[in-house]
């Protein structure tokens, strides 16, 4: 009975412990989109690409009502972005799209963007979304790239504007557009492996 009581007391320990060292090995990628008219290649062949690694794909954005992107795509955000806590993910992605102007002068975004950087994990933002991460100050010094309209705002905050399609500098990621996105994904992927 005494071996029976042991037994069935390690139990939960084992579990606990596993469950933590579970916990510790998950991987994590946050996208954050506008809660209208974000770019749906540039949220969706990313997210296919990450679940696909076998990333969890969480999303935020400024509303947890279903969101909406320009061609009709319609996600559910599962936290918002005041909720985000930047330790908990392996990268951050800003998703693209005109819905991206929503953040250029967001200070949350703006404090995430730069909690990314500080903790070295992966940032990246595709399509208007590079602008969002020049307003932070992130891309001072960095090659960048962005949609074209904004390649002056990513030079006047700093960034060395390059406008190709993809441009990695460290653990930042930029792409230019929903042309850019499987591209720009494996990009993130690549600095994630590494």
């Amino acid at each position: 009975m005494g071996a029976l009581k042991s037994f069935l007391f390690l139990i939960p320990l084992v579990l606990l412990v596993s469950g933590s060292v579970l916990a510790k090995n998950s991987k994590k990628i946050l996208m954050i989109i506008a809660h209208q008219n974000f770019r749906d290649e540039e949220l969706l062949i990313p997210k296919k690409l990450f679940e696909k690694e076998g990333y969890e794909v969480v999303i935020a954005s400024s509303s947890l009502k279903p969101a909406k992107g320009i061609l009709g795509a319609v996600v559910t955000p599962q936290i918002l972005l005041d909720q985000v806590e930047v330790k908990d993910y392996d990268a951050i992605v800003f998703v693209g799209g005109i819905g991206a102007q929503e953040y250029f002068h967001n200070t949350k975004a703006h404090k995430i963007a730069k909690e990314t950087g500080s903790q070295g994990k992966v940032l990246g933002a595709i399509c208007l979304a590079p602008r969002i991460l020049a307003e932070a100050g992130v891309l001072k010094g960095k090659r960048a790239t962005v949609w074209s309209s904004e390649g002056k705002v990513l030079e006047e905050k700093g960034a060395k504007y390059t406008g190709k399609t993809v441009e990695v500098d460290g653990k930042v990621v930029t792409g230019s557009g929903p042309q850019a996105a499987e591209e720009f994904a494996k990009s993130i992927l690549k600095l994630l492996k590494s």
